[in-house]
């Protein structure tokens, strides 16, 4: 029996017609580029030094809020989503999503699905938003806090970038957790020993290089954050339960449920609830 063909290789693809190959015509893929770097899993960056730190976060800043200063129509991504409605169109889609996941009552996550529809904070301009901007979805130089590539674009789509930068804070909050589920935390971190720029010294900066200000709003828009994030680790648990989970870190995501509700309501008392 003969051996199947060899597919052909990126060079081939890119060099020759697509036409040339039939079976790819009509076919959704993406190229994917190698970029050599480091990627640091935890925000408090353990083994580098203080000033590769302080380095770093400014170049995170830097970058998000070089992603929010775009045009979205200048840049042709116009109609890459709906940008209007964003942060109210999202609480919905996660109470729905929480609802069809629930496994049992959290008074908070009840409270929250009433109170956050109708304390949406004022919509910012409409922007590109990354939707899981962190520091382990970066990839920064081998030698240097130069950042090379951004990671995970999967829930970019076009919104409020003050949404967007907010998700970015809810490390300086964070619950912390022992179960290998967290997302990463500096809550309890030495931050100024550390090299970290404080949490009212990170913000100040963002306004400073985009003119947009989340601190009038900013508990409003960290009890969505985290209202989301939970609602989001609560769809996990959900196919723990139908047997659908993959990663060997889904059952223990269950214990952040309760924690994330927690903050989330924390701060929505701090805007008025």
């Amino acid at each position: 029996m003969a051996s199947p063909p060899i597919p052909p290789t990126l060079d081939h693809l890119v060099t020759r017609p697509f036409s040339f190959y039939p079976a790819i015509v009509g076919t959704a893929f993406y190229v994917m580029g190698f970029v050599a770097g480091r990627v640091f899993w935890e925000p408090h960056m353990p083994g580098a030094p203080a000033a590769e730190r302080g380095a770093v976060y400014d170049a995170m800043n830097a970058t998000i809020a070089r992603l929010h200063g775009f045009d979205p129509a200048a840049i042709g991504l116009a109609d890459f989503g709906r940008g209007e409605n964003y942060v109210a169109r999202q609480v919905e889609r996660w109470s729905k999503q929480y609802r069809a996941s629930q496994t049992e009552r959290i008074d908070e996550m009840e409270d929250l699905i009433a109170w956050l529809p109708a304390h949406i904070p004022p919509a910012g301009p409409v922007r590109l938003v990354h939707g899981d901007y962190r520091l382990d979805n970066v990839i920064l130089a081998p030698d240097s806090p130069r950042m090379l590539a951004v990671l995970d674009w999967e829930l970019s789509t076009l919104g409020d970038p003050l949404a967007d930068f907010s998700y970015h804070l809810m490390k300086y909050h964070m619950p912390p957790t022992d179960t290998g589920a967290s997302t990463g935390t500096l809550v309890g971190h030495d931050l100024a020993a550390l090299g970290i720029p404080s949490l009212d010294s990170y913000v100040g900066a963002y306004v400073k290089r985009t003119g947009l200000d989340p601190r009038p709003h900013l508990p409003a828009y960290l009890a969505y954050n985290f209202f989301r994030i939970a609602a989001i680790l609560q769809g996990i648990i959900g196919r723990v339960r139908d047997g659908t989970a993959t990663s060997e870190f889904a059952p223990a995501k269950a214990e952040m449920i309760r924690p994330l509700a927690d903050k989330a309501w924390e701060f929505a008392q701090a805007a008025g609830a």
